[in-house]
């Protein structure tokens, strides 16, 4: 086999299954080698199904640290009676690239986020898209997929789901993110045929949320614990379980929304350069003030460019490196929701 990823997981089995997607790929050092990426799935009484997906991007931990020291709790859970219902691990969906520490695959360049649905025909990344798609989402009634700003941005604590057009599966979605307990969420509009995991996952019929809950290929605390207790939320609403599993120190939050969704809520870097940030994640900006600096640092004499803010909002990310090319996101501001 060439193509396509195997999958030996029995959907049907109570109790705790460990195995890996398995996928084909030919490399240098070896013509029929297999990229396993780890898979883990435990079923309790009936009740609804939950799919945890971290490492979609190989440079953002907070995810996979917190899939990976769950298993063990979900598996006690089930042995003493207490999951309603099944869920599925991937602490590293794409494990190419967290093994890389890098946010797209080392095998062929591919970010997974923007490569659904996929094709089994295709490329590492746009088979490991496909696999989740076609044969995992469609299994489950929800999916998280987590996530933080990579190595290059630091983000705002955020929820986030896409805008349903069903008003049930809205009020649903918006329910599971409300129980995160997030400083802040934001509902995106990027529309039903976006490459994204969450757009896959509506597709398949699931409910999709996912967050971002770091940045700087880093954890601190505040990560950590806020991981936590999202997980815990979203698990304990869905109505798997009574109690949260995950410990925390998070204080849980009246969670309060964002938008997201125009071109001028970003600043870009306008030509190769040096970024000066004048604000911080958090901040609470109006138009007109200053973003911060852009300096040509080929031309050392010329004085920097201000940037300045063009929506009033709140800073949700920031670029951590202070060498840019052009178009690197600099800055995005996230509006107040009116609700």
């Amino acid at each position: 086999m060439h193509t396509g990823v195997h999958v030996a997981l029995d959907f049907n089995r109570v109790g705790f299954q460990s195995d890996h997607l398995v996928m084909p790929v030919s490399v240098d050092r070896s013509p029929y080698w297999q990229a396993r990426i780890p898979v883990f799935r435990v079923r309790g009484t009936d009740g609804p199904s939950v799919l945890l997906m971290a490492g979609n991007h190989g440079d953002e931990y907070e995810g996979c640290m917190a899939l990976t020291r769950i298993l063990p709790l979900l598996k006690s859970a089930e042995e003493a009676g207490r999951l309603k219902g099944a869920v599925t691990v991937l602490p590293y969906v794409n494990l190419p690239a967290v093994m890389a520490a890098r946010r797209c695959s080392p095998l062929d360049g591919g970010n997974l986020n923007r490569a659904f649905p996929g094709d089994p025909a295709g490329g590492p990344t746009q088979r490991i898209a496909h696999c989740l798609e076609q044969d995992l989402f469609p299994k489950h009634d929800i999916v998280f997929d987590l996530h933080s700003g990579g190595t290059s941005m630091a983000h705002l604590p955020t929820g986030l789901i896409e805008e349903y057009a069903d008003p049930a599966k809205q009020a649903e979605a918006e329910r599971l993110l409300s129980a995160m307990a997030m400083p802040y969420a934001f509902i995106a509009r990027n529309g039903a045929e976006a490459p994204t995991s969450m757009a896959g996952a509506i597709r398949a019929g699931a409910i999709a949320i996912s967050g971002e809950f770091g940045g700087g290929a880093s954890l601190t605390p505040q990560s950590v614990a806020l991981t936590a207790q999202a997980i815990n939320g979203v698990l304990m609403a869905a109505g798997l379980l009574d109690a949260p599993l995950l410990p925390s120190t998070a204080t849980p939050h009246r969670t309060v929304f964002l938008t997201l969704n125009e071109y001028e809520q970003a600043i870009y870097a306008p030509h190769r350069g040096w970024f000066e940030p004048a604000v911080e994640i958090g901040d609470t900006v109006r138009p007109g003030d200053l973003a911060g600096h852009f300096a040509d640092f080929e031309r050392p004499l010329d004085p920097p460019v201000a940037l300045h803010v063009a929506r009033a909002g709140v800073v949700m990310s920031r670029r951590l490196h202070v060498d840019c090319l052009p178009g690197d996101c600099l800055l995005q501001v996230g509006k107040f929701a009116d609700r």
